[in-house]
């Protein structure tokens, strides 16, 4: 008896099904290639760097007193971001366009337009903005212990006017030259975290407590130039102000995010330590994933 011809056709069908299935599990089989990491490159001053957070970056201009745990190290590790960091000690703006050491090259240099990523923070070096005004006050009160005030009535409005009048327009003009060099870069400029309270006393910075609030000003001010520069430029704003409060100098030890300036080795004074640098990564991660989402 002949065999019907439906019978035969589950033989052909067997046969295709193998050789799908074969090609299938060759194409399963394949090595696919990896993305490639993000081009990081990370610049700016000490804030930046981790001024003394130990451990010293290996291989790098020793100035510079970069810490391997700084906030772009962080970064990076967290996403394997392939990073370039320059960021170095006592950097000014100047330093993005000039060499600041023997052994460094202009921060700018880093850049290419293969980059995709930025992260900087400078400013607080012009005119010595930071270390003219804590020297300042500190002066103040220690010559007039028993006055209210005594660095406020002693310089004005005179610390915040270099700020508006040149750094401003200095951090406009290194925000531009980033995105000119790297102009496919996502880029994010932080802000300064706080560094003293607005009151109390604190016997770890002798400077008068009620000039707290006047410093406090002046660190806003700062922070008020970069947020426009920022604004000015398509850059992204990293606000530290509202996260490191209760974490300045004056804190708790276990708490501090910004060493004092009577300080035991944690990181350079008046900067931020290793839980300082660690919080910027959180607040910059925190803004990387809100902007590009």
């Amino acid at each position: 008896m002949p065999v019907p011809t439906q019978i035969a056709r589950p033989r052909h069908l067997a046969g295709v099904l193998a050789t799908v299935v074969a090609v299938v599990a060759s194409i399963v089989a394949a090595p696919t290639a990896s993305a490639a990491p993000v081009q990081y490159v990370n610049l700016g001053d000490s804030y930046s760097a981790g001024a003394l957070v130990p451990p010293k970056r290996a291989g790098f201009v020793a100035q510079c007193r970069q810490s391997s745990r700084n906030y772009a190290h962080v970064i990076a590790a967290a996403r394997g971001y392939l990073l370039t960091d320059v960021s170095c000690g006592s950097a000014a703006t100047k330093h993005m366009y000039l060499r600041q050491l023997p052994g460094t090259r202009p921060q700018l240099d880093a850049l290419s337009p293969a980059t995709q990523l930025v992260t900087l923070m400078i400013g607080g070096n012009d005119d010595n903005v930071f270390a003219n005004s804590v020297k300042a006050c500190v002066a103040a009160f220690v010559s007039a212990p028993t006055t209210q005030a005594p660095c406020e009535r002693r310089y004005g409005d005179t610390l915040a006017r270099p700020v508006l009048t040149r750094t401003g327009p200095a951090v406009t003009a290194v925000l531009r030259a980033v995105h000119a060099r790297a102009p496919r870069a996502r880029v994010f400029v932080v802000g300064y975290p706080g560094i003293l309270p607005s009151g109390g006393n604190c016997l770890l910075n002798p400077i008068a407590p009620s000039d707290f609030p006047y410093l406090q000003r002046l660190q806003a001010t700062l922070n008020g130039v970069i947020r426009a520069a920022a604004a000015a430029t398509g850059t992204t704003f990293v606000d530290m102000s509202v996260a490191s409060r209760g974490r300045d100098s004056c804190a708790p030890e276990n708490v501090r995010w910004i060493e004092p300036l009577i300080s035991y080795g944690r990181a350079a004074q008046l900067h931020p330590n290793a839980a300082g640098e660690q919080a910027m990564a959180r607040e910059v991660l925190a803004a990387i994933d809100q902007r590009f989402r």
